[in-house]
């Protein structure tokens, strides 16, 4: 099944230090958090009492053995429904990488808290139960991977043990995903057939499955290549304090705290600030109340430039030579997380890094058809989990960069003015290599 395993792309550079941000979806009921469970148990991530709660309450509902899925189901209603509602972060190391988990809900209510756990993941696993195969909310999870920006998506075939462990239920799954996710725009895509509940194909190779010859789930983790050098990126510092002691030792001393969203800022290097455009040089970098020279993405540190600038929280810190274009005209990709539609004249909050501004919804283009992923007409404007197109006017200038380029500076949030809900995920620029043509309304006649 050559034509189906990605093992020919995994890398053997990994190091015992490599760290790696995933998060897992999928429909209810489709066994998604028995095979996070399963894969912290096999892999011997569990703690003793950890393991002994699960076989009491598994015990307590009747069960012969334990329930891996009580591993992440840790809210009561979720125990109780037995699904996922919230994101279930688990930290757990093998000989080879230390990993994040995010577990994500996978009711289309909920599809939100996808958003929030793929938002800052280098891998996402989708799961479908192969009797079911794949459905809209599938197709939803890659959508949402897609439009994230997630460099690697696992399609994780589960309940093969249903249906007799056969090759030709698992390989048109598998090439069907494969074209929807590539069509997206998914660089990578890698599929596997298992059994969470088995433990086919997890962490131990399935010896049900010898037509299959490619990862188990925790050798595509272990392997898949993790981007670790922070100077591909240009450097990008939100400021979130202005530190100004004025105390006898410290009279004069101004600093601008935050954490560098991506690149290097070295001492002497050229600075822009913006959005005023003013610039200056880096006198000193100070980290954990020492000074250093060098800083690197995502440490918190504390920056002192040569010139006394008008600075202060929302502003942003770049390269003078390579600094995002301030402007007023948003145009994104959104995914609206609401009950409450999203309608063309709402007036919103907008957050940015570290700055709020306010803006207006000036148009909404269009929204993404996750079947045959046309764009098609709004209507009556974006309900909850809807993926589309908007354009928005801010009150104030913000430095966006493209979210293609840089995932920390071209997202935002829009919010709800009234009551701080949060309305919509967006990413700045056009997402999946398409969508509404042309460029952002320069008018300015919008009042604020």
């Amino acid at each position: 099944m050559s034509t189906i395993s990605s093992a020919n792309t995994m890398s053997t550079t990994t190091t015992a230090t490599s760290l790696l941000r995933f998060a897992t979806a999928g429909s209810v009921d489709d066994g998604k958090s028995t095979l996070v469970g399963r894969l912290l148990h096999d892999s011997k991530s569990l703690l003793a009492d950890q393991l002994e709660a699960v076989e009491h309450a598994s015990r307590d509902r009747g069960h012969d053995a334990p329930d891996l899925a009580l591993l992440t189901d840790g809210l009561r209603a979720e125990r109780e429904q037995g699904i996922t509602i919230d994101v279930a972060y688990r930290y757990f190391a093998t000989a080879h990488r230390r990993f994040i988990l995010a577990d994500t809900p996978g009711h289309v209510q909920y599809t939100r808290n996808m958003v929030t756990g793929a938002s800052t993941a280098e891998l996402a696993v989708v799961l479908l139960d192969a009797r079911n195969g794949i459905v809209e909310q599938t197709r939803r999870h890659a959508a949402v991977a897609a439009l994230l920006r997630v460099p690697h998506l696992v399609l994780a075939v589960n309940k093969m043990d249903l249906v007799g462990y056969a090759e030709e239920v698992f390989a048109p799954l598998a090439e069907e995903f494969t074209r929807y996710a590539t069509s997206l725009g998914v660089p990578e895509v890698t599929a596997i057939p298992v059994s969470a509940l088995a433990g086919d194909n997890v962490v131990t190779p399935s010896a049900h499955m010898d037509w299959y010859g490619g990862p188990t789930v925790l050798e595509h983790l272990e392997n898949v290549p993790v981007a670790v050098d922070p100077t591909g990126d240009p450097a990008r510092f939100p400021v979130q304090y202005v530190i100004r002691p004025r105390t006898a030792d410290h009279p004069d001393y101004r600093g601008y705290a935050g954490q560098l969203a991506s690149g290097v800022l070295r001492t002497g290097d050229r600075v822009r600030v913006l959005p005023s455009g003013r610039t200056s040089t880096i006198a000193a970098i100070d980290a954990l109340g020492e000074p250093v020279r060098t800083a690197w993405a995502p440490q918190s540190v504390t920056l002192r430039l040569t010139d006394d600038l008008d600075i202060s929280r929302g502003d942003l810190i770049a390269p003078a030579e390579d600094a995002p274009t301030p402007t007023q005209d948003v145009r994104a990709t959104v995914c609206h997380l609401a009950d409450r539609p999203l309608r063309a004249g709402d007036r919103v909050l907008l957050k940015h890094t570290t700055r709020t501004v306010k803006a207006i919804v000036k148009a909404l283009p269009s929204r993404l058809d996750l079947a045959g992923l046309a764009q098609l007409p709004v209507g009556d404007g974006l309900q909850a989990n809807d993926i589309g197109q908007v354009l928005l006017r801010t009150a104030e200038p913000l430095a966006l960069d493209d979210y293609r380029d840089n995932r920390r500076t071209g997202s935002f949030l829009l919010i709800d003015p009234a009551d701080g809900t949060t309305l919509t995920a967006g990413m700045a620029g056009t997402a999946f290599g398409s969508g509404a043509a042309g460029r952002p309304d320069t008018d300015h006649g919008w009042d604020f």
